[in-house]
């Protein structure tokens, strides 16, 4: 069996590839190695799978049609798993139509492969930021998502949707994850986690959004690898769910326990909440534990010690 992941030199990507790989099963990963954040950072992502014969490394873009076809017609690929995504909430404000071009197109293009290929298994990679300005607390999957803030959000949700229709008209299994502010090691430079870390470390002021209030529900990332890896397991004909951690933690306590685990004060610099970002996300994750047996293990705690660590290294 082959599984295809997109995005596969990213953070969750890399990942879900090491436990796939040492579960013995092969891996295609497709990615483009865009300047979002350091092309160097995803080549050292993946670089200890570039010898296992079970892996096999494709450069290249979900936009680009004939490659995609010549990896589909070239290899017999049994599971999707669709990371791929121009990342962030705030860049897409800036430009709303290479977001658009890459999450809404690329993702039809990936289900176009599965539908001619007839693969039955696919992944979509969603996001909390779906549920936008919702007030109600915890974000239900049963909750009308009408109000996303960012283009980022709106592609998400448009993706989610082409997903449901490639399910009920071509029978495609798909499971479209709602990500909730994955962190850990070889997290994303331009996240919370890592950027605390380093600037706090280093001695650098950080920007605190609002009095310190907002909250996020910070799932570690070997959480969110579980969470995909029951979804390839169970391949349900099509859901929604939620992998969050259902914890969501205050900034101010976030800012301290990195304080706490580095042993150094954060110099802080209060700024105005930026556009496109929520006061709070908050996962109910009732469901991910009923169709997918989902149990999230790591405390907010436990993860920074080990992003901390890994920064260390």
């Amino acid at each position: 069996m082959k599984i295809l992941v997109t995005g596969g030199a990213g953070f969750i990507g890399s990942h879900l590839i090491d436990k796939l790989l040492s579960n013995g099963i092969e891996v295609i990963c497709l990615d483009n190695f865009n300047d979002y954040y350091s092309p160097e950072r995803k080549r050292k992502n993946i670089a200890h799978n570039l010898s296992n014969k079970n892996f096999t490394l494709i450069k290249g873009d979900i936009t680009d049609n004939a490659l995609l076809d010549t990896i589909f017609n070239k290899n017999k690929i049994a599971k999707i798993v669709h990371l791929a995504a121009r990342a962030g909430v705030r860049p897409s404000l800036d430009d709303p139509g290479l977001y658009t071009k890459v999450n809404i197109l690329g993702t039809l293009n990936l289900l176009e492969q599965a539908r001619k290929h007839a693969i039955k298994t696919f992944i979509f990679s969603s996001s909390s930021s779906v549920y936008g300005s919702n007030k109600k607390m915890p974000f239900s999957e049963t909750d009308v998502t009408e109000n996303q803030i960012s283009p980022y959000a709106i592609t998400k949700k448009s993706g989610e949707m082409i997903c449901k229709f490639y399910s009920e008209t071509y029978g495609v299994h798909i499971t479209c994850l709602r990500f909730f502010t994955v962190y850990g090691p070889r997290g994303r430079p331009d996240m919370a986690p890592y950027k605390f870390t380093e600037l706090i470390a280093k001695g650098c002021q950080i920007e605190m959004y609002g009095d310190g209030s907002s909250r996020r529900d910070y799932t570690y990332v070997s959480d969110v690898v579980e969470g995909i890896l029951l979804s390839l397991e169970k391949s349900p004909k099509y859901e929604i769910i939620n992998l969050g951690n259902g914890n969501p933690v205050e900034l101010k306590r976030f800012i301290s326990t990195i304080e706490e685990l580095l042993g150094k004060r954060a110099n802080i610099v209060k700024k105005p909440m930026p556009k496109g970002d929520v006061l709070a996300t908050y996962a109910d994750i009732s469901k991910a534990k009923k169709i997918l047996g989902y149990n999230p293990k790591v405390s907010i705690e436990e993860g920074l010690k080990n992003l901390i660590e890994w920064y260390k290294s």
